[in-house]
């Protein structure tokens, strides 16, 4: 606790004569970090808090963030109802229930007495509600409860972990591949080849998603997750990245090695892999981020196989033409939101660690 206040109260400055004294560029730097945090964890945290409320709450754009839910009893002779806080004229509260539609003037009964119906105004009535987390959102779409039968959890899971962990391994090693030929070999057309493979980051994606559906039906991969997996392999970004972080490690490493006999893939898995870790970590990461949140090219592939979609696939079944359960979106995207919090702190450990022993020793 006291390396995170330390760290947390740190200065501008490495002098003993600054360390405790705060100026204008702690307070712009701390501030900006500050609104940084907010607008990242914010909507994440409205997510969380929205997804444990009532299906009642969420819909009627309850802005609490305690999940707050109203009382509902049985009613003998009735059924359930909810029951209303009324509030006469003279400050007295009773507990009631609406016997009528819902009018300027109401007509309710009071809940120990359901036969003796009266009118009061609209405004003299407030929910009796109590704090209740509503497990409920999470559990019946996992467990396939309450007419949730067509969401399978377990299948959407494994798709969606399949689909990341086989795509971030081949883009891994494509892209690393062909980062050390373009950074550590010396050929004709070396920086031509570089500007070709970048220049795709220029046209956006949906432009060219109807000729590469083509190509997907054309090698039948239509309807399978290796229809997802492939034609996303290679990526300009993962290339330009590990091309640049590579043209920073010594040639003469690579010499070396070459005198003493190691071939060169051995050169690569033994030298560049292990010295290129920090740049493959941050590639790992926004991998893993791509290929989990990935929705409309799963959606253009896996459109013909509902076995075969993906979490963000499945949440598409909570919004129909009528009803839309929003209870139901908020908690599984909380949900789908945890693996990749996951690996990103898992892989943030080895991206400082990198960083800090990359190099000759």
């Amino acid at each position: 606790m006291s390396r995170l206040t330390t760290f947390l109260s740190r200065t501008a400055g490495n002098g003993p004569d600054r360390a405790e004294r705060i100026g204008i560029t702690d307070v712009l730097a701390y501030s900006y970090l500050f609104f940084g945090v907010l607008i990242i964890l914010v909507p994440v945290l409205w997510t969380f808090f929205s997804s444990i409320k009532s299906d009642t709450a969420v819909e009627s754009f309850d802005t609490r963030l305690a999940p707050m839910d109203q009382i509902s009893e049985m009613i003998e002779d009735v059924g359930e109802k909810d029951v209303w806080i009324y509030t006469a004229e003279d400050g007295s509260t009773q507990l009631v229930y609406k016997a009528g539609p819902t009018r300027k003037v109401t007509d309710v009964a009071p809940v120990d007495d359901p036969g003796a119906v009266f009118k009061v105004p609209r405004t003299s009535l407030a929910p009796h509600e109590e704090m209740r987390v509503a497990v409920e959102n999470y559990l019946d779409p996992i467990l396939k409860r309450n007419g949730q039968d067509n969401f399978h959890f377990f299948t959407y899971l494994y798709n969606s972990v399949f689909v990341t962990v086989i795509a971030t391994m081949v883009t891994l090693l494509i892209n690393a591949m062909a980062a050390f030929a373009l950074s550590k070999y010396r050929f004709r057309g070396r920086l031509t080849f570089t500007i070709l493979i970048v220049a795709p980051l220029l046209i956006p994606s949906s432009i060219i998603l109807v000729s590469l559906f083509f190509v997907v039906w054309s090698f039948g991969l239509f309807g399978s997750l290796w229809g997802v997996i492939i034609p996303a392999a290679a990526t300009p970004t993962g290339v330009f990245l590990l091309r640049q972080y590579m043209l920073t490690i010594p040639d003469e490493l690579l010499e070396a090695a070459r005198m003493d006999a190691a071939s060169e893939w051995r050169i690569f898995w033994r030298i560049i892999i292990p010295l290129s870790l920090p740049a493959l970590s941050v590639l790992a990461i926004l991998s893993v981020i791509w290929r989990w949140n990935d929705f409309l090219w799963p959606l253009i592939v896996l459109i013909s196989d509902p076995a075969s979609h993906t979490l963000q696939l499945g949440l598409t079944q909570f919004a129909g033409e009528f009803d839309t359960n929003f209870h139901y979106i908020l908690a599984m995207t909380v949900v789908t939101l945890i693996p990749i919090t996951l690996v990103f702190v898992w892989l943030q450990r080895f991206i400082t660690t990198g960083i800090a022993t990359t190099g000759l020793k």
